[in-house]
């Protein structure tokens, strides 16, 4: 068989929307859908996500006593009329089934499902005793209104989970939706190796419905931010509007507080655009399906057992063994750094003679011969060495991209260089809007928790300003 070109053709830092894109597709991970605007996320993107509702099931359900539910697709128009703000800040994202199928219902394809659990939770929620009432769904969402589709970042369909609580008070409320953002940082940095800003959106940049949002805002090789997680403060709003109530312990009416919170598969457009190379995807390990490929050089049989022994030692690694006999060891190699395999282990005749096999870490692309005796011992160390220094690594990059502006100028110095931009801010939309319309496309990321601006002016206006935020240009 003739072996084809299959590899990135493109560099990431001389083209980095083509590049990201044939990663995507050239690693199998996704593909574009057959309508305009929706993709396939393929097996090899699909375990990605799997991994990371394994960890958040684990690590985040189970330890806030949160369950698990589904609720359903289909939302009708009057549950989204019951929320004035939440209705006019999704109103141009709904994509809405036609009258002729639903016999004259306006119904709507879910963009987010706070309207139709409310009305279940104003059903099921009485006493005080049901409190904290905490739900978690697994889904898809569909939001029409989308520019051109970036796979795994902007599409109409995509998957995420999304999060609904109900307590007695709001410090409560409060409490738990920021101890959530602090759960996605802690997913992020710990199985995605992800660093990320912290903090909460300007009142502009909040969710609609919401008394304040919370985020986690990663950061680009190409300059941009990408806000990778959301947790909201709704108050007593949707309450209201749902009519969600319930008897205190002196049995009188009492109106609950709530949260919503979310993150999407746009995590993994965050782990192929912050760690993977010109070669292809590079994947952190505790989310690789197969964290090893096993490829033996030639034909020799006694070479072939012990790769096959090799292969049964590690079994806890769902690794490959790539015995194809039509495709070179070479064309092997490339084929397996572009679709991330964290480590390659090499094994040929002479490395059988010396009781050793070569591994390739495919973040660093260092090779070392390994003793056949302690290759296990070795792997897991280099395994937990990799997913350690991919973060780090990714560290040094976000902290050396931020910069202090002192003035506008400075802040339009920053943007242009593809910067994050730390400034004082008066908070005003009509600001936030000149900002972004001065610098053609910045926006506010974040207030970081405890940020203050005491004495200080905005960068802009000049009125005073409230806090302190990272300006950049965002996904």
């Amino acid at each position: 068989m003739k072996e084809k070109k299959q590899g990135i053709t493109v560099k990431k830092e001389q083209d980095f929307a083509e590049w990201y894109s044939q990663v995507c597709l050239k690693s199998e991970l996704a593909d574009y859908g057959a309508v305009k605007g929706t993709m396939i996320i393929r097996p090899r993107g699909f375990a990605i996500w799997k991994a990371i509702q394994n960890y958040f099931d684990k690590n985040i359900v189970e330890k806030t006593n949160t369950k698990n539910a589904y609720f359903p697709l289909f939302v009708p128009e009057q549950f989204f009329k019951k929320e004035a703000g939440h209705a006019q800040g999704f109103s141009p994202e709904v994509a809405w089934l036609d009258k002729s199928l639903t016999q004259g219902e306006h119904i709507a394809i879910r963009p987010t499902s706070e309207t139709i659990v409310y009305d279940s939770y104003s059903k099921w929620i009485r006493s005080h005793r049901d409190l904290p009432f905490k739900i978690n769904q697994w889904c898809n969402v569909v939001r029409w209104e989308t520019q051109a589709t970036k796979l795994f970042i902007r599409s109409r369909e995509f998957l995420w989970q999304e999060g609904h609580c109900v307590y007695e008070t709001k410090e409560q409320c409060k409490k738990d939706t920021i101890n959530y953002i602090k759960l996605y940082e802690k997913l992020c940095r710990e199985l995605l190796a992800i660093p990320v800003l912290i903090g909460e959106k300007t009142e502009k940049e909040k969710f609609a419905g919401a008394e304040k949002t919370y985020t986690i805002e990663a950061f680009m090789p190409d300059g941009k931010a990408l806000q990778c997680g959301t947790t909201h403060e709704l108050g007593q709003g949707f309450a209201k509007a749902f009519n969600i109530s319930f008897l205190d312990k002196n049995e009188k009416q009492q109106t609950p507080w709530q949260n919503s919170w979310g993150l999407s598969t746009r995590l993994i457009g965050a782990v192929i655009m912050l760690h993977s190379d010109d070669k292809g995807l590079i994947l952190p390990p505790k989310v690789a399906e197969n964290k090893i490929v096993i490829v033996p050089i030639g034909e020799d049989k006694k070479v072939m057992k012990k790769a096959e022994e090799i292969k049964k030692s590690l079994l806890s690694l769902n690794p490959i063994l790539d015995n194809r006999k039509e495709y070179s060891p070479g064309w092997k190699f490339n084929e397996w750094e572009l679709k991330g395999i964290p480590i390659r282990i090499e094994i040929g005749p002479r490395d059988l003679e010396k009781k050793q096999a070569i591994i390739v870490r495919r973040d660093n692309n260092e090779k070392k011969p390994i003793k056949l005796t302690s290759l296990k011992k070795t792997i897991n160390t280099e395994l937990k060495k990799m997913q350690e220094e991919l973060f780090e690594k990714a560290k040094k990059q976000l902290e050396k991209n931020i910069i202090k502006a002192n003035n506008f100028k400075e802040l339009v110095k920053g943007i242009k260089e593809k910067k994050i931009i730390q400034s004082n801010f008066c908070g005003y939309a009509n600001c936030e809007d000149e900002i972004k319309e001065k610098t053609k496309g910045a926006t506010t990321r974040c207030i970081l928790f405890g940020s203050k601006a005491k004495k200080k002016k905005c960068i802009n206006c000049k009125k005073d300003a409230k806090y302190s935020v990272y300006f950049s240009k965002s996904y």
